[in-house]
């Protein structure tokens, strides 16, 4: 029964090490932002403001993109389309 349970200890271990480090590897996010509240608008951007900073202090996204959810959030918007957000018109 012993050798079950350092078994399987051993492979939850090794689960977690691998989860952690393809994590941290890949630079996509595995989560959307967070859902509006029941309370309301603001909540919703609250949580969201806090999970884009928590998401700049862990390095998973740069400064640019860190600028530019943060303008989106400022406009009222929780999520950011992909892509440059300045296009230049051709004339």
């Amino acid at each position: 029964m012993a050798v079950v349970i350092a078994a399987l200890a051993g492979v939850l271990i090794l689960a977690g090490t691998v989860y952690d480090t393809v994590r941290l590897v890949t630079s996509r996010e595995w989560r959307c932002p967070p859902l509006a509240r029941p309370r309301g608008r603001r909540p919703a951007l609250d949580s969201t403001e806090r999970w884009v900073v928590g998401l700049r202090l862990n390095g998973r996204i740069d400064a640019a993109e860190y600028r530019r959810r943060m303008a989106a959030l400022a406009h009222g918007r929780r999520t950011v389309p992909a892509g440059p957000t300045r296009t230049r018109r051709r004339t």
